[in-house]
C-alpha cells in the first residue's frame, strides 16, 4: 500500500517522494484520488490562510498558483495539447502528431486561459469551509475521472504513459478510487454530491466520446484534461451550490 501511495505521488506531483520499485501502476491508480484530496488540502489551506491577509481575487491566485508548481501544471499540459490536436487537426495522424508537439498554439492557450479564469474567479467567490472543500473536491474528483476513464475507454495508441497506466486499471483499483472520490463529494458537498457526481460524469463521457471520433480512444494528454476539466467543473458547481 505504501509502495502505491508513493508510486501515485511520484507520477501526479513534483514531490522528491522517489518511487517505488515494488509498486505496479494498478497499485499507483488507486492512490491517485488520494494525492488529489492532499493537493486539494493543501491549496485550500493557502486560500484560507491567504484571505485573512489579502482580498479573495489574489489570494485565489497564488492558491492555484502554488497548487501548480507543486504538480508541475502536470494536467493542464494535457488540456493544452488536446485542444491544440483536436482544434488544428485534420486527420488523426495529423492530431496524433500534434499531440506529440510541447510547442502551444491557439487553441491550447485559449483553453488554459479560460479554465484557469474559472477555477480562479470560482475560487475567489467562496470562503471558509465551502472554498476548502470546494478545492479538496475537485482535486480528488479530478483525479478519479481519470482513472475511471483509463478503465472504461479504449486506447489510442499501445505505448506512452497513459497506455502504461491504462492497462493495468484493475477493477479493485479502479473501485478503490472511486469510493475514495464519493467520499469525498459526499463530506464536502453532503446532500448536492450526486449533482457535483454527475456533472463529473457528463465531463467524462463528453471528453471520451470526443477523443474516441479525433483519435480512436485516449492518449496521456486526453487523460489530464479530463483531470483538469473536471476540476474546473467542481468548482463551478461549488459556487453554484452556495
Amino acid at each position: 500500500m505504501i509502495g502505491g501511495f508513493v508510486a501515485a505521488v511520484g507520477f501526479l506531483t513534483r514531490v522528491p517522494i522517489g518511487r517505488s520499485t515494488d509498486a505496479s501502476p494498478s497499485m499507483g491508480l488507486g492512490w491517485f484520488p488520494v494525492v488529489g484530496s492532499l493537493l486539494g488540502a493543501f491549496a485550500g489551506g493557502i486560500y484560507i490562510g491567504l484571505s485573512e491577509l489579502m482580498p479573495a481575487g489574489p489570494a485565489a491566485a497564488v492558491s492555484i498558483a502554488v497548487g501548480l508548481l507543486v504538480t508541475g501544471a502536470f494536467h493542464l499540459d494535457g488540456l493544452a495539447d488536446m485542444a491544440d490536436a483536436f482544434g488544428g487537426g485534420w486527420d488523426r495522424a495529423q492530431r496524433l502528431e500534434i499531440l506529440k508537439d510541447s510547442r502551444l498554439g491557439t487553441y491550447g492557450v485559449t483553453a488554459l486561459a479560460m479554465v484557469l479564469l474559472i477555477e480562479w474567479s470560482s475560487l475567489a467567490n467562496l470562503a471558509g469551509w465551502s472554498a476548502f472543500a470546494a478545492v479538496v473536491a475537485s482535486q480528488t474528483l479530478g483525479r478519479m475521472a481519470a482513472v475511471i476513464a483509463m478503465r472504461t475507454v479504449p486506447r489510442a495508441l499501445e505505448s506512452g504513459s497513459g497506455f502504461d497506466y491504462a492497462a493495468h486499471a484493475s477493477m479493485p483499483a479502479v473501485t478503490g478510487a472511486c469510493i475514495w472520490g464519493v467520499g469525498v463529494a459526499i463530506l464536502c458537498f453532503g446532500v448536492w454530491a450526486p449533482i457535483v457526481l454527475f456533472a463529473v460524469l457528463v465531463v467524462v463521457v463528453a471528453i471520451s466520446a470526443l477523443a474516441v471520433s479525433k483519435i480512436g480512444g485516449l492518449v496521456g494528454d486526453v487523460l489530464g484534461a479530463i483531470a483538469q476539466l473536471c476540476v474546473a467543473a467542481v468548482m463551478l458547481c461549488a459556487v453554484a451550490l452556495v
